[in-house]
């Protein structure tokens, strides 16, 4: 039975944190886990407090953000399992969910990744994810398999490739780490999965999706308000993404594309719904990809 290591990172949610440790302990009961908790740059440091609570729990304090990426980076380097499952600090494990996940990459070798199903917690019958299609990097679109439907058993029993993992739950066998390499900490947050799922298939794994596994996962349904940080990024990485994955007619095409079509767009819908500085954020994103190589660690924006 291969071990397990499970990571979390934690940025200012201490509770939410704390909820999910204790939904892995009342869920569980696969007998060979760790469990690694990254406190990311929080302007409260819980740790020592943590370590006395949970004695059995390794803790990790980073003193800066680190986003996403970086932050389960520094869970990778203290972590002891043959198989690593990242989850959102903000999930709810289920009865079952590590078991199944881990013995259908015992069962299947060639499987460098798997992530359950993944259900909005506020809407315990509505689907987030069973899977997603394949990425156009003509456009830098796909799609997410069962977002919003409910749950009839449609996508029940499923365990086949799919075309990229979730972010927010996600088990990754070590020695496909070994070979693609840790998560690209230059994406900060945003498509730092997708880019690794790519890297791992061109390192020869498959990327799959088990509906046997679920999980629940506390991101709200409804979108909420734009956050300025998000659409930074989410343009940015975009562009990244394309620049480090597509081939290079895809990746043209998707330079006209964006400068043509999305822009525009994206600037004439800031301005309809009043996002003030929205539009400048989008050419920073630009300039940004522009100026900078795509292994680079510069932000270009306050992170903090």
């Amino acid at each position: 039975m291969n071990s397990v290591s499970i990571i979390t990172v934690n940025f200012n949610q201490s509770f939410v944190t704390q909820e999910l440790l204790s939904s892995i302990h009342t869920t569980n009961t696969y007998p060979n886990i760790e469990i690694i908790v990254v406190d990311n740059g929080s302007k409260t440091n819980d740790v020592p407090e943590w370590q006395i609570k949970y004695p059995g729990i390794k803790f990790i304090r980073s003193e800066i953000n680190l986003g996403f990426a970086g932050g389960n980076n520094l869970g990778i380097q203290q972590a002891t399992g043959e198989y690593l499952f990242f989850v959102n600090n903000d999930t709810e494990f289920t009865p079952g969910l590590i078991a199944t996940l881990a013995n259908t990459l015992d069962y299947f070798p060639q499987i460098g990744m798997v992530s359950p199903k993944i259900m909005y917690f506020d809407k315990p019958n509505m689907i987030q994810y069973a899977g997603y299609t394949p990425m156009n990097y003509y456009t830098c679109r796909n799609h997410c398999i069962g977002q919003f439907e409910t749950d009839n058993g449609q996508y029940d029993n499923i365990a086949a490739p799919t075309g990229y993992i979730h972010g927010a739950a996600m088990v990754v066998r070590r020695e496909a780490i070994e070979k693609a390499g840790l998560m690209a900490e230059n994406f900060f947050l945003y498509y730092e999965e997708f880019d690794w799922c790519d890297r791992i298939k061109k390192a020869g794994y498959e990327v799959w999706v088990d509906t046997q596994a679920m999980i629940y996962h506390k991101e709200s349904i409804s979108v909420g308000k734009a956050s300025s940080l998000k659409e930074y990024f989410m343009n940015r990485n975009r562009i990244l993404f394309i620049r480090r994955n597509a081939p290079v007619q895809a990746r043209l095409f998707f330079y006209v594309y964006f400068v043509c079509m999305v822009t525009p767009r994206n600037m004439l819908s800031y301005i309809t719904k009043g996002y003030k500085g929205f539009s400048v954020l989008l050419l920073k994103a630009i300039w940004w990809n522009i100026t900078q190589p795509t292994n680079s660690k510069k932000l270009g924006y306050p992170i903090n």
